[in-house]
Parts: structure tokens; sequence; C-alpha cells
């Protein structure tokens, strides 16, 4: 027998999550010998906050587990890395241990291998449909994002359809013309013809919202968990293979390549769905900021109960003073404090 609602065993709800150790001096080191350096950072898409971690994962699971427990398995996708979370997980939800599942690239890429290794988070978010057992629903999570409230279902699908937080903002054109004439000025007047822009978080939409043929809007989606329905995003990119070998053969990001949650966004938009919502999200760049910065963020997250998430983005650059600040904060939301 079980208490769980049978929507929830009907159709079950997956997490997903992708993650890089990138103080792992095995991966530092082949990530150098792609990139053809003896040292620095010159492609757009090899900064090391990339590949930065402090643990964010941490919280990030957790997070899930206390706020989100109906989620069935969550799967941590990897190259060749474990975060080592199991103690964590015994102590504070000892039931989930088994929910958690390592995947490593060489399983999503089964058949592309000639991709491996990659460096580049739109890559292996475009494959991540393709890990064994995964739900038809599921969440896609970056390690840098959590959950700070009591989420439902029904903040991720409503009659297995996604909800679909962001909202309709003009193509950016003028960012399209800018990246052509910058490639143009460098091929014919600086002779540096192998220039490439870096790649754009909006860019990447636009990217996916043109290929399905929109001219002047894209669907801009936030920094929050990103609900997929599998099938549809199957279906689509089993027909394109191609246009799907073509985006997973860069290494590092790109600024040519398509996201796979704007893609994803986008078909279930041209299908009908307008389960659109707002964020509920408080977004927060901490390095770099005034003193009082991440308490007003968290005072903001206290007081408005609409904000269910937050993403945090380049902590590892903050001081141990700044960091301790809020992920100590993060630690009493998640009521996993030590004795």
């Amino acid at each position: 027998m079980t208490d769980k609602p049978s929507s929830e065993i009907d159709n079950p709800i997956d997490v997903v999550i992708a993650w890089v150790d990138g103080s792992d001096s095995r991966l530092a080191e082949k990530r150098d010998r792609y990139l053809g350096l003896t040292g620095g950072n010159a492609h757009p898409g090899a900064h090391p906050t990339r590949f930065a971690s402090i643990n964010e994962i941490r919280y990030c699971v957790l997070s899930v587990f206390r706020f989100a427990p109906f989620v069935r398995n969550l799967y941590i996708v990897t190259d060749g890395q474990d975060p080592d979370l199991y103690d964590d997980i015994k102590t504070w939800f000892p039931d989930r241990v088994s929910s958690v599942k390592i995947v490593d690239h060489s399983e999503i890429f089964e058949g592309f291998s000639s991709c491996l290794p990659t460096f580049n988070s739109i890559s292996i978010g475009n494959m991540i449909w393709r890990i064994k057992g995964l739900s038809d629903n599921f969440v896609y999570f970056n390690d840098d994002t959590f959950l700070i409230r009591r989420v439902e279902p029904e903040d991720f699908f409503i009659k297995n359809r996604p909800v679909l937080r962001g909202k309709w903002v003009p193509a950016p054109l003028f960012r399209v013309m800018w990246n052509i004439l910058r490639k143009s000025y460098n091929k014919y007047i600086r002779n540096n013809h192998g220039y490439q822009p870096k790649a754009s978080f909006h860019l990447g939409q636009w990217n996916s919202a043109s290929l399905l043929g929109l001219k002047w809007r894209y669907f801009t989606n936030s920094h929050t968990p990103h609900t997929v329905n599998r099938k549809t995003i199957e279906d689509f990119l089993s027909r394109n293979k191609p246009l799907l070998e073509k985006n997973i053969s860069h290494r590092f990001r790109h600024h040519s390549q398509f996201t796979f949650i704007s893609l994803s966004n986008h078909l279930q938009l041209l299908r009908g769905n307008r389960l659109i919502a707002s964020p509920d999200l408080a977004y927060l760049q901490p390095y770099n900021r005034p003193k009082d910065y991440i308490d007003r963020k968290i005072n903001l997250c206290e007081k408005d109960k609409r904000i269910k998430f937050i993403c945090v983005q380049s902590l590892e650059m903050c001081g141990e003073e700044e960091q301790e600040r809020l992920l100590g904060w993060m630690k009493k939301r998640l009521k996993i404090e030590q004795n």
C-alpha cells in the first residue's frame, strides 16, 4: 500500500541536475588539453566560473527532498564524478538514498561518443532526455538553483503539460547583427579567423525559437527549475538528428547553439500549451556587491511567500564570510543545521 496520490504514481516526476566539479585536476587537465592551452581562457565558453563548485549541489539536492517530496528519482549527470552526498541524504532523508542516481556522460551520449568529452552545459542539456528510466515529466535544475518553499506537482505540471515560467519578448535582432559585424571585423580587419562571440543566455533561446520558424519574438525563461515533457523533445530531436549532432558537436559553449530548455518551451507553446506562470524567483549575483546585498536578498525571500526558487550565481567568487552567510541561511531553510 502507498499513501501517495494516484497522479504521482501514474505520472511520476523526476529531477535532473547537471553537475561538474571544476577543481578536479583530472577534469581540468582534460579541459586544457582540448583547449590546446597551457593555461588561460582563450575560448569564450571556457571561463573557470563555468566549472567552479563549492558544493552547491548539496543544497540543491537536499532542497528537492525537503520541499518537493513527490519527486520520484533525482538524476545527477556528471563526467566520471560523484558529488558524494550519501552521508547527507542518509542523515536527513534516509528513505531517499536509493532515489539518487549518478548518470555518466557516456550514457546520455551513447551513439554520439565522438562528441565526448564535452565541457559544454548546452550540449549536455541537449542529451539529458536520453537518461535510461527517466520519467516522461521531469524538471531540470542547474546546481546553483534551489527550492526554498514547499512546492506541489502542479507547480511543475498540470494535466501532464509543463508549466512554463517566462514571458514573450522581442527578437534580439540588434545582438544578432552586432555579432555578425564583430565576426566580420575580426576576420577581415584583424585577420582573426578563429574569433567567436561569447555565447549568450538570451541568444541561445532565440536560436531555439528561430529554428522553429519564429521571426519577431521569443519566449524567454528565467533561472528557475525547468519543466520538460520527455516525449515531446525526444520526438523532435529524433526526427532532426543532423540538427542535434551539429548542436552537440561544440565541446565548449558556442554562440550558434540553441538551448534545450528553450526548444522544449517553444515546442510546447507551438502545440498550444498556455500554462505560463511567473518565475517566483529570487536571482542572486552576490560577487562584488555592497555588504548588505545578501542580507537584503535573504529578507526578500523571507518576506515574499511567493518566492519558491532561488538561483545563486558565482558564489565561489565571494569571500568565505559571504558564502557562509548565504549557505547558513539555506541550512536553516532546509532544517539541516547540526545540533
